[in-house]
This record gives structure tokens, sequence and C-alpha cells, in this order.
């Protein structure tokens, strides 16, 4: 059973601490501390590091900052670039590529409506190359967004929706907006993934569809996502494990059980706690308080870095 996390960086993790510190065969990592921000891309190469990731094969590039958590000008503009820089090296140097961008989600429930509030923030201008006959432009490229919503919604699976409109406009690229789950509370809304392996929509609340990567769709995907949702299991292990420190320290050396706790593997405890909360279905998905205003900030950031890196000539707002 593993920890529920849709973050390649965790499910490392996990995967490391299983195999004791040792390298994941077929994985690379590579980090870069920027100041306010912590950027690491995981690579996932080989068919083996997927299997024991559990995730695709890919890049998987994750930004962890709490300048997401300020509501202000500045924080907001500083985060904007840092991930508009590592969105224009994903998308790469071509300029003339047409972009579709789906905002996954359920717009209804505001933990997981990133997604089409993001999109609903998106410069998009395909009518206005359409209206005008236009194949290119010096400042903006081709782009056109969607909210599919969700199957309980719907009554259509979200892949086929996207599966159907790509094609008939026929994009050269999918970019696909999702908010995720995390197995650390401390990264929620404080963290953004961007993965060139796809994404399966629902999976951050365990009920994951088809999923919508370059097999399926026949063009790239990049996805990319927040964790705003953590479930009980994995909220109740980062305040057990603070609850250990603590006695730990109260403890006065009679402290056997204590460390016994404490050296048990995060999945152990995990397995531990989810076995416990499921027979009385208590293993509940958590968002923070003030997740309305956070998801607001969080879409204004993200729409602005793709503005910006999917249009050379995007003017500052």
């Amino acid at each position: 059973m593993r920890i529920r996390t849709d973050l390649a960086l965790e499910a490392r993790e996990v995967c490391e601490e299983g195999i004791q510190g040792s390298r994941i065969p077929g994985v690379e990592i590579e980090n870069n501390e920027q100041k306010n921000c912590k950027i690491t891309t995981v690579e996932i190469k080989t068919d083996e590091g997927s299997e024991i990731m559990g995730k695709g094969i890919g890049r998987y590039i994750t930004l962890e900052s709490n300048l997401m958590k300020y509501d202000d000008d500045e924080s907001r503009e500083e985060m904007i670039d840092f991930l508009k820089d590592e969105l224009v090296k994903v998308f790469g140097p071509e300029k003339n590529k047409k972009t579709l961008v789906i905002g996954l989600g359920n717009w209804n429930i505001t933990s997981d409506a990133l997604g089409p509030k993001t999109v609903e923030k998106t410069l998009v201008t395909r009518h206005i190359f359409k209206n005008y006959n236009k194949d290119y432009d010096d400042d903006f490229t081709e782009v056109a967004g969607m909210s599919p919503g969700v199957m309980g919604i719907t009554g259509i699976e979200t892949s086929e929706i996207v599966k159907s409109i790509v094609d008939n406009i026929k994009p050269d690229r999918v970019v696909a907006i999702d908010a995720l789950a995390s197995r650390k509370m401390e990264r929620v809304n404080s963290t953004i993934q961007i993965s060139t392996a796809g994404i399966a929509p629902g999976a951050g609340v365990g009920n994951a569809r088809k999923a919508l990567n370059k097999d399926y769709l026949g063009v790239d995907v990049v996805a990319i996502g927040v964790p705003t949702v953590v479930d009980a299991a994995t909220l109740t292990i980062d305040v057990l494990d603070l609850a250990i420190d603590n006695l730990i320290e109260q403890s006065q050396g009679n402290d056997g059980f204590y460390q016994m706790l404490k050296s048990l593997k995060e999945d152990e405890k995990y397995n531990l706690i989810r076995e416990s909360l499921d027979p009385y279905d208590k293993n509940l998905i958590v968002t923070p308080k003030d997740i309305d205003e956070t998801i607001e900030n969080l879409s204004i950031i993200i729409s602005e870095g793709l503005n910006r890196s999917l249009h050379p000539g995007r003017i500052q707002s």
C-alpha cells in the first residue's frame, strides 16, 4: 500500500527510505537552490525506475517555496518568474507551437478548482489566429483553453473529452492543470510540480481516471499541479511525529517505546494508521481552511507563468 502522493519528489523520498538511501536505478536527481525557491528535478529514464517509483517515464520538476502562501504582488511576481523560467525550458525553443490548456477538476469544490480557475485567467488566442488567418506572430502563440469538468458532472470520461478536442483542433501539445495530493502537510499549497509524463485526472483524491499522456493523446503533454490536499492518515503521521519528538524530550530517559515508534518507516506508519481508519470510513481528504484565497492566488501564479512562457510578447502585468 503506497503512501498517497502525486509528487515524484515524495515518491522518491519514500523509495529511498525503503532501500536505505541507495540510488534508485534509472532515476536521476538534480537540485537547484535559489533564493526563496528550491527546484528539484527528478528524471525517470527507464522502465525499472518507473516501476519502483510508481510514476511514468519523464521529467518531474518541483518548485518549493513559501512565496505561494503570501497574497501580495511582490511574492507573486517572484514566484511567477520562477515558474515561467522552468516552463520555458520544458516547452523548448520553438516559438510557433499550438497549445491546448486543459483545466482539470471540479469547479464546485474549492480544493479541486485549481485547473478551471487557472484556465479562466489564461490568455487564449486561437480565435484571433483563426479570424485573421495567421500561422505565426512575433508576440503571441496560438493557445486554446477549456475546463472539461469531471465525470460526476458530465457523465463523460475527461480523457474522452480531451481526446476528441485534440483530434479536432490538432494542437502540438497539451498543458493539463490539476490539484494534487501530498504526503507532507508542509508542501500543501507551497509546491508546484511540472511533469512531462502526463497526468491521471482525479489521482489526488484516489479516483484516478484514464491518463492523459502522449501515448493516448498523440501529442506532448505537460502537467502542472499543486498539492492542495492530504489524506487523514498522512496528516496523522505528521502529528504523530511531532508528538513522539515532544514525548521523547519529556520522557527523562524512559523513551524506549517512543524510540521504537520513531524508528518505524513512514510507509509502515502510514499503513498502520490507514488500516485503523479505513474500517470506520475516517480516512478523510483534508485541506487548509484558507483554501478559497489560496486557490485564487495559485491560479494567478500558474496562469501568468503560462502566459509569459507561451507568449513571447506578454507584457508583465
